[in-house]
């Protein structure tokens, strides 16, 4: 008996414990995963010294350029035409919410003022300054959010040791200390959420200490043995400095505890058309990233931009799937960013203008969305889009709303509309229907 009461009481104890690490959000936090709900829209920055070369962020690992030789791009990365008011501005003109900027990438080299290295902006390169300041200070003036992109992966550090399938050729010593590359990230990431004003954090590399290449996108069940990275004591860590930061990770799994939201890469929530997707989707807010062109980073050759529509049409998919869109530029060597992807973004701000309100602070709206109808939906307003390929005919089956009256939402006109059993018909005229995307207005019972 005394036995059985002993164990009892050391499950209860252990139950105890389970509970106290529990991750469990602040109401700061809540608050701020409702604000990045609503936002829907940011801009993705990937940029470093990278971009000298003109051939996209993984030039190290594409072109297997050794440490010491890599390290002679900081000396000649001098962006002096890099205008933080400008970066916002055109953002914001692109109806775009928050922004998220890579802090380090890949490469090791980081793009702030870091105490912890002087491998970064201020310390290595002849322009001196740190960016991401500039940024944070920016972004506070123009009333837009800052998130910072970190590479949990570093192709430069010595003790990121095992290696993953990544940059196995940049001339590393085959030996080096894991605990002491924790350390070393964790620094990083305490003086990022100590020093600057930023909403969260936008986690990258869980997927390479995968063995090889071809299972890098099931990194979970092919972990080097022996690698743990800790995620839920960097974690806490930044929790513990500021409660409302939001945490997200890019490693095409489920979400662990400790994060905030869920991101998918170049796809929708739940879809896998890249061939690493396709990770279930959780109960936490959601985010889908791509790109402008087919680069992250700056590519001189890469010329095959996605069109206005393609890009709108993306962002209403997002909404639809619950989903915010991170859509990322890549700036030139000099701090500019090209011509074409500032004017895709104004084109879209320009849509937003008008159609904003069936975006911004929406939620999911029908359970069912293709892709040719997508509908988002706030309070009793439920918002149907009608992508530019779908016909004028549209039949919406399992349709168990009432309606209280249907509109087109661009010029208010009334739309007839049948609704019997269940299931929706509309008509559309060739003369209503937009470009892009016809919005229909529904006002629910």
């Amino acid at each position: 008996m005394k036995k059985l009461l002993f164990l009892f009481s050391l499950v209860l104890v252990c139950q105890a414990i389970n509970s106290q690490e529990k991750y469990t959000p602040s109401k700061e936090n809540l608050e701020a995963r409702t604000w990045f709900q609503d936002a829907k829209f940011g801009l993705f920055i990937h940029w470093g010294v990278y971009s000298n070369l003109g051939d996209a962020e993984w030039v190290m690992q594409n072109q297997d350029i050794t440490v010491d030789r890599y390290e002679l791009l900081p000396t000649f990365f001098n962006p002096i035409d890099f205008n933080a008011q400008e970066i916002v501005e055109m953002a914001k003109k692109a109806g775009m919410k928050y922004i998220t900027i890579t802090t380090k990438h890949h490469d090791g080299f980081a793009m702030y003022d870091s105490k912890v290295s002087d491998y970064n902006i201020v310390k290595a390169t002849p322009y001196g300054k740190d960016i991401f300041r500039m940024l944070e200070q920016e972004c506070q003036k123009q009333g837009v959010k800052l998130f910072a992109y970190y590479s949990q992966l570093d192709w430069h550090h010595q003790d990121y040791f095992p290696r993953g399938w990544t940059a196995r050729k940049t001339g590393r010593p085959e030996a080096g200390e894991w605990g002491a590359y924790l350390d070393y990230q964790n620094a990083q990431i305490k003086e990022l959420a100590e020093n600057y004003d930023i909403a969260g954090f936008w986690f990258d590399g869980w997927w390479d200490q995968a063995p090889e290449k071809e299972d890098w996108h099931k990194a979970v069940e092919f972990r080097i043995e022996g690698i743990d990275w800790e995620l839920e004591r960097t974690y806490k860590m930044i929790h513990d400095i500021d409660s409302k930061l939001l945490i997200g990770n890019n490693h095409h799994e489920l979400p662990f505890e400790g994060e905030d939201f869920q991101m998918f890469e170049k796809d929708l929530p739940g879809k896998n058309t890249t061939g690493f997707g396709g990770a279930d989707i959780g109960k936490l807010p959601l985010e889908t990233c791509e790109t402008i062109n087919q680069s992250w980073g700056f590519n001189l050759q890469d010329d095959r931009h996605k069109s206005v529509q393609e890009l709108i049409s993306y962002l209403v998919k997002a909404a639809g799937n619950n989903a915010n869109f991170l859509l990322n530029v890549g700036p030139m060597p000099n701090g500019k960013v090209q011509k074409e992807h500032i004017d895709i973004l104004k084109a879209m701000g320009a849509w937003l203008a008008v159609y904003g309100e069936t975006i911004y602070g929406t939620r999911q709206g029908l359970a069912r969305a293709d892709d040719k109808v997508i509908s988002t939906r706030r309070g009793d307003k439920l918002y149907l889009h009608v992508l530019e390929e779908a016909g004028n005919e549209l039949l919406i089956p399992d349709f168990d709303l009432k309606i209280k009256k249907a509109i087109y939402f661009k010029d208010k006109t009334p739309i007839k509309f049948e609704l019997k059993k269940r299931e929706l018909k509309l008509t559309i005229p060739e003369d209503k229907k937009e470009a892009i995307d016809t919005v229909i207005e529904i006002t629910l019972k």
